[in-house]
Formats: structure tokens, sequence, C-alpha cells
């Protein structure tokens, strides 16, 4: 029963992962998200079928106790590689050409074909005989020549996935960070997975010989193969699900923003009375880009209201030690904020331009910054949103400009702009 149930979590969790890259797949079809597809969903069979349960349900439905061996056997055969294909794939062009890497898949991709071949071959002609145990299949049946020829392809082809899975991610060095996460996790179950090759070996050569002390070292080798599976999905998803949580928090951290350059401006700039509800669970990476967009056209319709005094008063009223891309984040902040509340303003008198400026217009600290560098400004800014000293430089801003209109009661109407 208990082992059962770690099987079907097992399987429940890889056909998770496979939904989950099928999204991925759908939106951005590729061949690396095609084979991580297929692993996860073949994984999840696998796991199905190799739970006591499911094990004998394949049996009595076949009428041989032992018939779901192979499918399993080849099934997690193929998983590996595929493991061992994207590994490949995801070498860089700068450490090994890309035809020698096609050249590469290629003949792995024989290789696993014809053993996967020669495996069905040998098990369809094995005369197995007795009662089904799920977890003993290798030492039960290993005295008969074609199930021990069988079982050598696999442990020896599962050994050459696993090694040079193992020696492709260890060398490789791509450029992409959640690739270099990936493999290193491959790279680290590989090692893992071998264990189940350790222990099932000797337990296979001893009960071909006739000697099963080693059978229970053999049933313990499936812990080895679960904990490499483990480390192979979290190689696969740890890093699309680490960059996922950081989207997510990035959407709430960015809400202030969004809400005082978006709903506090004009609601058209949103891209549909859906956007005050961020997405929490699904389309986080569009929900994220579409806030992105919709924020930068809040500032956009600010400039005209923007005042660079805002920005110069947190300069001038800082006390404190604080790091230059911060201090820019907050001018960006204080400019916002003051820009926001003269729009409010000059809308509640019905006017359409700023009343009075304290400095230049159209001016926004790190407006030049590239693309990529976007999403990380317009956080920082966020989270100062409401630090105390752009309230402060928003205050003393707002000070200056009522002693201007004070002085100067023409500069209101805003026609010498």
């Amino acid at each position: 029963m208990a082992t059962t149930a770690v099987y079907l979590i097992m399987a429940a969790m890889y056909l998770l992962i496979g939904g989950w890259k099928g999204l991925a797949l759908r939106r951005a079809p590729s061949l690396t998200l095609a084979l991580m597809v297929g692993a996860f969903l073949l994984g999840g069979l696998v796991y199905a079928t190799a739970s006591p349960a499911g094990y004998r349900l394949v049996g009595h439905l076949t009428g041989q106790p032992w018939a779901a061996t192979l499918p399993i056997y080849v099934g997690l055969l193929l998983c590996f590689a595929d493991t061992h294909i994207l590994t490949l794939l995801w070498t860089p062009s700068t450490v090994t050409p890309r035809h020698q890497i096609r050249r590469r898949v290629i003949t792995w991709s024989a290789a696993y074909g014809v053993a996967v071949t020669m495996m069905t071959c040998m098990f369809l002609r094995a005369p197995l005989e007795g009662p089904a145990d799920p977890m003993r299949f290798n030492t039960e049946q290993a005295d008969d020549p074609s199930a021990l020829i069988f079982l050598t392809i696999m442990l020896a082809t599962l050994s050459c996935a696993t090694v040079n899975t193992f020696r492709c991610g260890r060398r490789a060095k791509p450029d992409d960070p959640e690739i270099a996460h990936a493999l290193r996790w491959f790279a680290g179950s590989m090692l893992v997975t071998a264990g189940y090759v350790i222990c099932s070996a000797p337990a296979v050569i001893a009960a071909a010989l006739g000697y099963h002390q080693l059978d229970e070292v053999g049933v313990a080798g499936a812990g080895f193969g679960i904990l490499g599976c483990l480390g192979t999905c979290y190689g696969m998803t740890g890093a699309a699900t680490t960059a996922w949580l950081r989207e997510r928090r990035d959407i709430r951290l960015l809400q202030p923003l969004w809400n005082l350059v978006v709903r506090d401006v004009d609601q058209r700039f949103a891209f549909s009375p859906a956007s005050a509800e961020p997405p929490r669970w699904v389309n986080v990476r569009f929900g994220l880009h579409r806030r992105i967009i919709e924020i930068l056209d809040g500032i956009r319709a600010l400039r005209s209201w923007s005042d660079e005094g805002a920005g110069r008063a947190v300069t001038d009223l800082n006390t404190e030690a604080i790091a230059e891309r911060d201090l820019e984040a907050m001018k960006t902040a204080a400019i916002l904020r003051d820009a926001v509340m003269q729009y409010r303003d000059s809308t509640a008198s019905g006017e359409t331009m700023p009343t009075a400026l304290t400095g230049s217009s159209l001016y926004f600290p790190g407006a030049d910054i590239e693309a990529r560098d976007e999403r990380a400004r317009l956080v920082r800014v966020a989270r100062f949103l409401k630090h105390p000293l752009v309230t402060q430089a928003v205050e003393h801003t707002a000070r200056n400009r009522e002693a201007l209109l004070s002085a100067a009661p023409g500069r209101g109407t805003g026609q010498e702009r």
C-alpha cells in the first residue's frame, strides 16, 4: 500500500508538470519543450503502471502477470534518453559546433531505438512464469537467458544515459541561467540514479547464478531511481518555478505604482477591467508584462506634469548614504507622486496643463534604461513610493510651488507654457 501511494504521488507530480509544460509548449512551440512534455507525460504513465496496483491491473488485463515490466522499463529508459538528448541540445554552440551536436543527437537516438527494439524482442521471447511480484522482476526472472539479456540491455543503456548526461551537464557552460540551473540538477540526479544500476546489477548477477541473498539490495535500488527522478523534475522545473514566483512577487510589488499612474490617472491605460486584479496562478508572465506596459503608458501620460524639482529635493534632503540606483528610484518615485498630484489639481480645476513648475518638465531619471532592465527599475520605484524621504521631497516641492503661485499668480493659467 505504501509503495503504491509513493508511486502514484510520483505519477501525479509528473503528469502535473507535463500539463504545465504543455501549456508553455502551446504558447511557444519548441523542440526542447516538446521533449520535456513527452518525458513528463511518459514518466507519469510509467510510475502509475509501476505501482503495485497498476502492475497487477495490467497483468490482469493482459492475462500475463509480468506484462507490465516491458512498458515500465522501456518507458523508464526513454525518459532518461530524453533527458540525455535535452542535455545535448542545450550544449552551447561556442563549446561544440551545432552540426556536431546534431550528429550526436541522431547517433544516440538511434542507439536508444536499437536498445528498445532488442529489449522488446528479448522480453517477448522470455517464458515468464509464476505469480508476479512487481518489485522483484529483476531477481525472480534473471535465471532465464532471454530475461537476463533484456535486463542487461536495460541496465547497460541506462548506465550510458546517466553517465553521459552527467558528463554533458558538468561540462556545459550555457549563458542562460535557467538552462545552467537545469543542467546542474540533471548532472546531480544522474549520479543518484546510477545508484539504481549499482544496486540492481549485483542482485541480477547473483540471482542468475542461483543466489538470492542480494534480492533486497535490488529492491532498494528503486529508491535511488525515485530520488533521481525528483532531481530531474526539479532540474526541468526549478528555475521556471523560481522565475514564476519572482514574477508573482513583482506583480504584487508593482501594484502600488500601477494604482498611482494608471488607476489614479486614466484607467483607459489598463488592458482590460481585469487589470485591477493581477493574475495569481495562470498567465503570470503575460500579466507582468501587461502591467509594466500599462505603467509605462501611465508614466508617459504624466510627462507634462513632471517636475525635476521633486527629484532635486530628494538629493537636497538626503542625509544618508544611499546606493546610486536606489537614489535614482527615489527621485523617480518623488517626481511621479508630484506629477500625479499636479494632474489631480489640474483636473479638479478643469485645466488641461500643469499650473506651475519649479524645474524642467519631461524628465524622469532612468528613462533611457534598456528594456531588459525596465522591470527591475520599476520594482525599485514601487518599493520607494512611500519612503519617508520621497514623501518629504514631494511635500517640499508642493510648498515651493505654492510659494511660486503666490508670488506670480499669472503663472497659474498655464498659458506661459
